[in-house]
C-alpha cells in the first residue's frame, strides 16, 4: 500500500519510469508488457505514449535512470574523502558488495538488458554510454594510472566479473576477492610502472 501512496505523489512520467524500472529489473524486460506498466503506473495508454514512443524508448529511459543512480552513488563514495587510488578502487568494489547483498539483487541491469537487446538501438546505445561512464569513473579513481589500459581494463573486468558471479552464484564474497586482486594489480603497477 505504501508503494501506491508513493506513486500517487509522482508526476505521470516519473510514475511510469518508477514502475517500469522496478518491473524490468525484477521480472526481466521482455517478460513485462507495456500494459502491465500502464496498469501498475495508474496511467492511460495515451499518457505513456505521450512520454515514450515505445517500449525501447521506455527501456532506454530506465537505463538512463539506472546509470544516473550508479554515477551519483559512486561519486558520493569517491568524493566523501579525497581518496588515493587503492582507497578509491576499494570504495567502488565496496559499493558493489553493498548492492549485491540487498534483497532482490539480480545483477547488473545493463548486462541483463544487453542479453535481451543484442541488436543496435536506443537500448544498446544507453548500455554503451553507461559502460563508457563507468570506465571514466574507474580511470578517475585510478588517478594518473587510469589512462593505462593494462591496468584499467583488468580492474574493470574484475569488477564486472565479480558482479556477474555474485549474482549467478549468490556469492557476494567473490567481490571481496576481486577487490583484493584489483589492489594487487594496482600495487604491482605502482612498483613496475
Amino acid at each position: 500500500m505504501q508503494r501506491n501512496a508513493d506513486l500517487a505523489t509522482m508526476a505521470p512520467k516519473q510514475r511510469i519510469l518508477e514502475v517500469a524500472s522496478r518491473l524490468f529489473y525484477t521480472q526481466g524486460i521482455h517478460a513485462v508488457g507495456i500494459d502491465r506498466v500502464i496498469a501498475e503506473s495508474f496511467v492511460a495508454k495515451a499518457t505513456l505514449y505521450a512520454h515514450f514512443r515505445g517500449k525501447d524508448e521506455l527501456v532506454a529511459a530506465y537505463l538512463v535512470l539506472e546509470s544516473d543512480k550508479w554515477l551519483v552513488e559512486s561519486t558520493r563514495r569517491l568524493t566523501k574523502l579525497h581518496l588515493d587510488p587503492p582507497a578509491a578502487v576499494t570504495a567502488l568494489f565496496e559499493m558493489l558488495f553493498d548492492v549485491s547483498r540487498t534483497p532482490g539483487f539480480r545483477g547488473c541491469p545493463f548486462i541483463n538488458a544487453a542479453a535481451e537487446f543484442p541488436d543496435q538501438g536506443p537500448v544498446t546505445e544507453q548500455i554503451a554510454l553507461h559502460r563508457l561512464m563507468q570506465r571514466r569513473v574507474f580511470a578517475e579513481a585510478l588517478g594518473a594510472k587510469g589512462s593505462s589500459p593494462d591496468l584499467l581494463e583488468p580492474i574493470f573486468a574484475l569488477f564486472n566479473g565479480a558482479m556477474i558471479t555474485a549474482y549467478l552464484e549468490r556469492r557476494p564474497d567473490v567481490i571481496k576477492l576481486a577487490s583484493k586482486s584489483a589492489l594487487e594489480l594496482l600495487a604491482r603497477k605502482s612498483v613496475n610502472p
